[in-house]
């Protein structure tokens, strides 16, 4: 299985096999948890117990630029080639909307930003995000990136 740098949406049964490749690559991986849910609170939950964030975000307040910005720094400081972040219980992206289209943007925004040298000052991310809906049967579809 190849680790493509960006945003996929793929079948909950591939996330296995995403893992172990990003495993057999050294690639560190950071699976968001939801139990399907995909509210601002239970994103900000999922990324706070699971990806590196720097500065640290704190629980009182919950401000999408302050999370992106923190998710942008924390994986940028992991100093690490490439990233893949996991998020095998969300929904099917089409028609995504509300808390889960800004979630989905914020994710599609990180991986992007963190590859571009412009931004990195030269030090580039390769992020490749994987979202496989938790009701999936088996169906796959490429989100737009």
């Amino acid at each position: 299985m190849l680790i493509d740098r960006g945003f996929h949406e793929v079948s909950g049964a591939d996330i296995p096999g995403i893992v172990d490749e990003a495993a057999r690559q050294g690639v560190p991986v950071f699976t968001l948890s939801t139990a399907g849910r995909t509210d601002k609170e239970a994103f900000f939950k999922a990324v706070r117990e699971s990806v590196p964030l720097a500065p640290p975000l704190g629980t009182s307040r919950m401000m999408w630029d302050a999370l992106s910005d923190s998710l942008w720094g924390g994986l940028h400081e992991l100093n690490s080639s490439g990233v893949v972040i996991v998020w095998p219980d969300a929904r099917p992206v089409a028609g995504a909307e509300g808390d889960f289209w800004i979630a989905l943007d914020i994710l599609r925004d990180v991986a992007e930003s963190l590859a571009e040298v412009r931004y990195t000052g030269g030090r580039t991310t390769q992020v490749s995000v994987y979202i496989a809906s938790a009701s999936s049967g088996g169906e796959t579809a490429l989100a737009e990136s």
